[in-house]
């Protein structure tokens, strides 16, 4: 993953005409299975030249889910659960649909609509 975040962000510095990279923002989903301190370790460790001064700034991107019983889309807080759900999710994402509710009325039946997968906010350089 780190790799794919490398590359594409150096296909997005050669169409903007960087001769420097300066910063990349990533956004990691909330229910992404990725540890942000070995994520940001295997960036640094497969930087190419051109991303030697580069500074990964790497944030947690919120997980929206949406009822698909009543269309309630609400943002999803790991703090409402308790370590050992949390953990478990963290594991096996599969499993929240026996832990999450919908607020609104109660159904286990929902997608995620954001906070999975990895991507690039912003990067910016020198021209």
């Amino acid at each position: 993953m780190a790799e794919a975040v490398i590359t594409a962000a150096a296909e997005i510095a050669k169409k903007e005409r960087m001769k420097e990279i300066t910063e990349v923002t990533i956004k990691i989903g909330e229910l992404q299975q990725v540890e942000r301190e070995i994520f940001v370790f295997a960036l640094k460790q497969l930087r190419p030249a051109e991303f030697k001064k580069t500074r990964f700034r790497v944030s947690k991107g919120r997980a929206r889910l949406k009822c698909r019983a009543c269309g309630n889309t609400w943002i999803f807080q790991k703090t409402e659960l308790d370590e050992k759900t949390a953990e478990a999710i963290h594991y096996v994402p599969e499993v929240a649909h026996t832990y999450i509710k919908c607020k609104r009325c109660g159904s286990p039946d929902f997608e995620i609509v954001q906070g999975r997968g990895i991507w690039l906010e912003n990067v910016k350089g020198v021209v």
